[in-house]
């Protein structure tokens, strides 16, 4: 017994593009050189069973027609339906597609508006780009089915993955972007934010280690609201320049060299590190204040560092009104920069610094002790932050972009 001839997918291909062209089912068939039972088979099961598609015709459901199209016999309003598609809609679609259709002209053929093709076809498609009409309904129907089995149940090698990268500090938010950077079209790879933390607060959600919640930068078991964050004037500021005196080129971040700080501070507020980050590259530099974090120390601290920073890299710091700047007009004269204070109780207006922050968190735990840190453990955090790709910067690091401009100064 003679086993059936297996036909190429580009076979398939140049069978449909003929059809669609304008020829008969016979012709198309000749042409591509299979017989005319496979021909109609073929037709029958794209869910296309007439056979209506002509030159300036690109529909082929009875009764819809792309508008604007010469020749195009339908209704003048073909109604829109909140409905799923069906194996018809996804071989229109994908007929559509083959005839080089807008999803507007798609959308009109199947009732069904231009968004809903375009999800269809992005949420579907293959790791090629193309778009199969059985494949697809297939996958359609998968997705449907209910009991649901959670993604990070079934697979084991992402959640090996998103562990790795939290036990480096890494947030929810800033895995699930890495993966949608390195899997745009593979669906079952990748997982948003909210899957995550769900995983790490329901653990039947998921199969994430039940110790990874201590991994977070805010160390929650249980997911609490943001309480406000009381700030402090101080009248030694008076004379000082305000937030609202920045250049406006330091608020669009488009130049760089404008800079943000504050004081992590640990347990019973004993201790602190001076924090500051450039608000362009998000580039971070650590104060190592071993002994004292009042003015004088913090004022010492920051003049020695960013005095090895070229001058077109210090335009501007902004800081809060917390006393241990109460030196400023000493780090303006031998920095060259001015100092910027934000108004009281607005936190937001350093909004970098404050989101920094909350990120060294990972290793500068509240409640520790923060003089046990060396000036060496210090520059390894910050190099490890520096390290790590920021969806703001196109996922970038900080360390590379700041290499940019200390390559190109006149990009600065």
């Amino acid at each position: 017994m003679a086993l059936p001839k297996l036909f190429s997918y580009e076979t398939r291909d140049e069978f449909f593009e003929l059809v669609c062209g304008g020829f008969s089912l016979q012709r198309a068939a000749e042409v591509v050189g299979v017989s005319a039972d496979a021909a109609t088979s073929w037709w029958r099961s794209s869910g296309l069973v007439t056979p209506v598609i002509q030159y300036g015709a690109v529909g082929g459901l009875p009764g819809t027609a792309a508008p604007g199209v010469p020749g195009a016999q339908g209704p003048d309003e073909p109604g829109r339906q909140r409905r799923p598609l069906t194996s018809e809609d996804r071989s229109a679609i994908a007929v559509g597609l083959m005839c080089k259709c807008s999803y507007a002209q798609i959308g009109a053929m199947i009732g069904r508006d231009k968004s809903v093709v375009w999800r269809e076809v992005a949420r579907n498609r293959g790791p090629d780009g193309s778009y199969w009409a059985p494949v697809a309904h297939r996958a359609a129907h998968e997705r449907r089915r209910r009991p649901k089995d959670f993604k990070l149940v079934v697979n084991r090698g992402l959640c090996r993955r998103i562990e790795a990268w939290m036990d480096e500090g890494w947030s929810p938010g800033l895995i699930a972007a890495m993966l949608r950077h390195q899997h745009p079209h593979m669906i079952m790879d990748r997982v948003s934010h909210e899957t995550i933390y769900r995983a790490l607060y329901v653990q039947t959600r998921g199969s994430l280690r039940k110790d990874l919640a201590a991994q977070l930068l805010t160390k929650r078991r249980t997911r609490k609201p943001h309480g406000a964050v009381d700030g402090r004037g101080k009248s030694l500021y008076r004379e000082a320049f305000t937030i609202s005196q920045r250049p406006a080129e330091a608020a669009d971040r488009a130049v760089p060299g404008h800079w943000e700080g504050d004081l992590i501070l640990g347990a019973g507020n004993r201790s602190a590190v001076g924090t500051l980050v450039e608000r362009s590259t998000r580039f971070v530099i650590l104060l190592h204040l071993p002994g004292r974090h009042d003015a004088a120390s913090v004022a010492e601290a920051m003049i020695r560092e960013m005095s090895q920073l070229p001058i077109h890299l210090r335009r501007s710091l902004t800081w809060d009104r917390g006393s241990e700047l109460a030196n400023y007009r000493d780090v303006e004269a031998r920095l060259e920069m001015p100092v910027f204070f934000c108004d009281p109780h607005s936190p937001w207006q350093r909004g970098t610094n404050e989101n920094t922050n909350r990120l060294l968190r990972f290793w500068l735990e509240k409640g520790t002790d923060l003089s046990l840190h060396t000036a060496d453990d210090l520059a390894r955090i910050a190099a490890t932050l520096n390290r790590r790709p920021r969806p703001t910067l196109d996922l970038k690091t900080p360390a590379q972009a700041l290499a940019e401009l200390l390559a190109n100064p006149a990009a600065a």
